[in-house]
C-alpha cells in the first residue's frame, strides 16, 4: 500500500507539473498571439516601422524627369535654391489632404527661395487634376514606368526631404501626413541658414498666418466612443441617397472600404455572409466606399454584398471620422452614439460586427461599457 501511495504522489506530482508547463506555454502563445494580431492592425493601417533616411548633409541622387509638359527637370536646375522633394501620388489619400497646405505655403516658398517638387507616381491626367483642384503650381514629375530615386523607394507617400542649395540633406526625413507640412512650414519659418552658429535660440520665426504643427495635426485615430457619429447624406453605387438618421433606432455597422485595397477584398465576403445570415437582427450595415461607383460595384457584385455601398468624395467622409485607413468600422448605437473606438482590419471588423448583432441581448449600453 505505501508503494502505490508513493507512486500515486509521484504521478499527481509530475502531472501538476505538466499542467503548470502547459498553463505557461498557453499564456506564451496566446501572448504571442495578441502581439501578431497587433501588427497586422498597424501593417493594415499603414503605419511604418521608424524610417531614419539618409542622413543630413548627404547628396540625394541625382535624377532627370520630364514635367507635365513634357519638358526634362533636373535635380541640378535647382543649384543655388533649397528644394523641397515630395514622392507623391494623386491616388494617395494623405496626398490629397495636405495639397492645401503645401499650395498655401507657395508664395511663402518663392520669397524663401525654396523650390517645392513633386516625383509623382500615377498618370499625368491624375496628378493634372489634383494639381488643379488645390491650385498646386510647382513641377510635378510623372515618375510613370520608372522607379522613384532610390531614397524612396520602398517607401509610401507622402515622403519629403528637404534639400539644401547645393542639393545635399538638410533636415532628416519627413515621414507622412504631419510630418511632411510641418517640414514645408519649417523651412519656410525659418532662414536659410537657421541651423548654423547664430541661429535664434528660441527656434524658427513664426510667418504670419501660419499654423503651429498642434493646430495643424490630422487627427487619424478615429472617433472614440460616446462621441455623437458624424451624419451623411451620400449617393450609393446606383445613385440613391443614403443618410445615417433614416437608421436611427437601428445600430448601424460603418465600414470604411476602398476597391484597391486587399484587406478590403478579404473582408468583403465576410461581411456579406453575416448580412445574409443576421439581416433580421437589428444591425445594419453601411460600406463607404471611395473612388468611382463602378469600382465599387465591381466588387460589390464580386463579394455579394446586398447592404448599401456609398461613395465618399475622396477622404471626406473618413477625415470627419478622423482616419484616414481601410478598412476600418464604426459601431453606431440606436441613439447615433459611437458604441465602440474603431475596428481596423479584417478581424476586428468581423468580431465588432458580431459583437453589434449580439442576437438582441445586449442594451447598446452594455456594449458601450462592455
Amino acid at each position: 500500500m505505501l508503494v502505490v501511495a508513493l507512486l500515486i504522489l509521484i504521478l499527481v506530482s509530475l502531472w501538476l507539473g505538466l499542467y503548470q508547463i502547459v498553463k505557461q506555454q498557453g499564456r506564451i502563445l496566446l501572448r504571442l498571439d495578441q502581439l501578431d494580431q497587433l501588427e497586422q492592425q498597424r501593417a493594415t493601417a499603414g503605419e511604418q516601422p521608424e524610417i531614419t533616411g539618409l542622413p543630413v548633409g548627404t547628396a540625394f541622387p541625382s535624377f532627370s524627369l520630364r514635367d507635365l509638359n513634357g519638358e526634362m527637370v533636373r535635380l541640378e536646375d535647382f543649384r543655388g535654391k533649397r528644394v523641397l522633394l515630395v514622392n507623391w501620388s494623386p491616388k494617395c489619400g494623405f496626398c490629397d489632404l495636405i495639397a492645401p497646405d503645401l499650395a498655401r505655403l507657395q508664395s511663402d516658398f518663392e520669397k524663401q527661395n525654396l523650390q517645392l517638387l513633386l516625383l509623382a507616381h500615377d498618370d499625368a491626367k491624375s496628378n493634372r487634376k489634383l494639381a488643379a483642384e488645390h491650385g498646386l503650381k510647382c513641377p510635378i514629375l510623372p515618375l510613370k514606368d520608372r522607379q522613384p530615386p532610390e531614397p524612396f523607394q520602398t517607401m509610401g507617400t507622402p515622403v519629403a526631404y528637404l534639400l539644401d542649395g547645393e542639393g545635399r540633406v538638410a533636415k532628416p526625413i519627413a515621414v507622412g501626413a504631419e510630418k511632411v507640412p510641418a517640414l514645408a512650414q519649417e523651412a519656410v519659418a525659418a532662414e536659410p541658414g537657421a541651423n548654423r552658429a547664430g541661429a535664434d535660440p528660441h527656434g524658427p520665426r513664426r510667418l504670419p498666418g501660419a499654423h503651429s504643427l498642434s493646430e495643424s495635426r490630422i487627427a487619424r485615430d478615429g472617433l472614440k466612443a460616446g462621441v455623437p457619429a458624424p451624419a451623411f447624406q451620400l449617393p450609393d453605387i446606383h445613385g440613391r441617397l443614403v443618410s445615417l438618421k433614416d437608421y436611427r433606432g437601428r445600430r448601424v455597422l460603418l465600414v470604411f472600404s476602398d476597391p484597391h485595397c486587399g484587406p478590403c477584398d478579404e473582408l468583403g465576403p465576410q461581411l456579406a455572409s453575416l448580412h445574409r445570415e443576421h439581416s433580421e437582427n437589428g444591425l445594419a450595415f453601411i460600406m463607404a466606399g471611395r473612388g468611382e461607383a463602378a469600382e465599387n460595384r465591381r466588387k460589390v457584385e464580386q463579394h455579394g454584398i446586398r447592404f448599401p455601398v456609398v461613395i465618399q468624395e475622396k477622404w471626406r467622409l473618413s477625415k470627419q471620422y478622423a482616419i484616414f485607413t481601410t478598412p476600418v468600422a464604426f459601431l453606431i448605437g440606436k441613439d447615433g452614439v459611437i458604441l465602440k473606438d474603431v475596428a481596423i482590419g479584417p478581424a476586428a471588423i468581423v468580431a465588432l460586427a458580431q459583437e453589434g448583432l449580439g442576437k438582441g441581448k445586449e442594451t447598446d449600453h452594455a456594449l458601450s461599457s462592455g
